[in-house]
């Protein structure tokens, strides 16, 4: 049976809040239902936050959710979305496992908001379902958990399971509820009041911060770029990559120097360092199965070229973020800052017979 109208009209929308959480998604999820009664006039939505135990809750800002409620207080929500955020592996404990998995057996319809979604992987709630999760933490549950099929779209509606990215994501997931309920005029004065020129829907996709960026102006470049994200564990050679975007190599290595300031072969490199760095800080994979899940065929050529990058062998760099503060681990992990441009070092221990 279809649930999916049984969520759209949920009223009665719970919050659990896990230990560092998003404040950000959080917020923009809750200001989005208090917005929709203030322009109805009407009250159609009602929240309650919640923690594990009650206790007040700090949010990676380090700002706290004072007054909160345990599950069972009060009326019983409609749906229910786990707010995670920084760490948030070392927050999902057997706790939290054991409510949730009470919660679906009380038919509640259940949501993960940033990395909440973790806590519904990890509880065996999205088995079986398509989901999504912040693009940090995206390519080590796919590595390490292949029976939920993770996409990279903005939000996720899966019968009775929402999943969203993070950070404004979820201002486009309410809306979409709301619209399904009471309408797009609604959901019109609701963009109008927060300066939103449009709501997004499930259809548009979290962007990496390089992808982001070329998509302005380079429609060609964001499609080559997308075809080595997609062949991260079978690179392709310049010749297919040019073939299958249907364009002279000479052009392809034109258009990322003058729109990236390095080559193919250098983006792809780095693209592929990149993943392996995820793989590295967010899963128990061993360094050789990284390896050879990011495409590298020599191990030793493997952690040449990722101390060229990021100044540390992968060995190296599992030790040291074992040993730093949780706060500073999660920024770095972002690898948001790392400029684009490869070390020719690196890159010109590629020979001309292999996948760039």
């Amino acid at each position: 049976m279809d649930v999916r109208p049984r969520i759209s009209s949920a009223s009665r929308v719970g919050f659990l809040v896990l230990n560092e959480f998003s404040m950000i998604a959080f917020s923009s999820a809750i200001e989005v239902l208090r917005m929709a009664n203030y322009v109805s006039g009407k009250t159609l939505y009602s929240w309650t936050v919640f923690s594990i135990d009650g206790q007040p809750v700090a949010a990676s800002n380090g700002l706290p959710t004072p007054a909160l409620m345990k599950y069972g207080e009060g009326d019983r929500p409609d749906l229910v979305f786990v707010c995670g955020g920084t760490n948030v592996t070392r927050f999902v404990d057997d706790r939290v496992i054991s409510l949730l998995r009470r919660m679906d057996q009380d038919k509640v319809h259940l949501g993960g908001l940033c990395t909440g979604t973790y806590a519904l992987v990890k509880s065996g709630l999205l088995d079986g379902y398509k989901a999504t999760i912040h693009w940090e933490n995206i390519s080590g549950l796919r590595e390490c958990y292949a029976r939920v099929n993770f996409v990279d779209d903005l939000f996720v509606i899966d019968r009775n399971r929402l999943t969203c990215t993070g950070g404004i994501a979820p201002i486009d997931l309410m809306l979409t509820l709301i619209g399904e309920q009471y309408g797009k005029t609604l959901v019109a004065q609701i963009c109008d009041q927060f300066i939103l020129e449009r709501a997004r829907d499930s259809k548009d996709r979290q962007h990496i911060p390089l992808a982001a960026r070329m998509t302005r102006n380079h429609k060609s470049l964001a499609e080559v770029a997308a075809l080595m994200e997609a062949n991260i564990e079978e690179p392709l050679n310049l010749d297919e990559l040019s073939q299958l975007a249907g364009l002279s190599q000479r052009h392809l290595q034109r258009m990322f120097r003058d729109g990236l300031g390095c080559t193919p072969k250098q983006y792809y490199l780095e693209l592929r360092l990149r993943r392996a760095r995820e793989l590295l800080l967010q899963t128990g994979m061993s360094i050789t199965n990284i390896t050879v899940a990011c495409g590298f065929q020599s191990l030793c050529y493997f952690s040449k070229a990722y101390r060229s990058l990021f100044g540390k062998s992968p060995r190296e760099e599992r030790q040291h973020a074992t040993k730093m503060p949780s706060a500073i681990r999660r920024r770095r992990a972002g690898l948001a800052e790392i400029p684009p441009v490869m070390v020719e070092a690196a890159a010109g221990n590629i020979s001309p017979t292999q996948p760039i």
